[in-house]
């Protein structure tokens, strides 16, 4: 995997154009500079949780015995569940009932940036290939910045695209994703048959 297309991957996972809603939603009544601020916040929040996953993944995986291909199935599961809720939104929305208040780290940074799904992914790249861990990290330095860029501008991409164009792109993203998470299934599941066949 090269770095642009794991950029791209984590981009999808991470969702920023979906996110738009929600966020401007969990913002609402507050000043447009303390919305900023929060988003910032929240963004780089997000990015320390991503990066200790991925730098921490592989240490967390022997800690729990748990083998690459055990990882790579679940998270091919994670983010096929994650595709289809994109594809096919529940009426309360992609996260649930959100609580209400000025939001810090939960549901914003956790699970809305850095959900369950990203966590997975960054901690199969760094478990995979651990000596690429600078590759991913700039992979995910990449991928974080669109998704931050996307979010800052929030409110303008609202305005610019509507709802309509921004529920077409997020389905979108979404088939694309679920195509991602059966590739990942199916190479965590021939990984895991290969020496039982050899």
């Amino acid at each position: 995997m090269t770095i642009a297309s794991a950029a791209l991957l984590l981009f999808l996972i991470l969702d920023p154009l979906g996110n738009i809603p929600i966020f401007l939603s969990l913002l609402r009544g507050l000043s447009p500079e303390r919305q900023r601020i929060i988003i910032v916040r929240e963004l780089l929040i997000a990015l320390g949780v991503l990066m200790l996953f991925l730098w921490g993944g592989k240490y967390a995986l022997e800690l729990m015995h748990l083998r690459q291909e055990s990882v790579s199935i679940a998270g091919g599961i994670v983010l096929f569940l994650i595709g289809i809720r994109m594809i096919f939104p529940p009426p309360e929305g992609l996260m649930g009932e959100l609580p209400e208040g000025e939001p810090f780290i939960v549901p914003m940074a956790i699970p809305l940036v850095a959900g369950p799904s990203g966590m997975a992914a960054v901690m199969l790249m760094g478990s995979k290939d651990p000596g690429r861990l600078v590759d991913w990290s700039l992979a995910l330095l990449l991928a974080w910045c669109g998704t931050a860029a996307i979010l800052f501008f929030a409110p303008v991409i609202y305005r610019w695209l509507g709802t309509r164009v921004l529920t077409a792109v997020e389905r979108l993203m979404g088939m694309l994703l679920v195509a991602i998470s059966v590739q990942m299934f199916l190479d965590g599941l021939q990984a895991y048959l290969r020496p039982a066949a050899a």
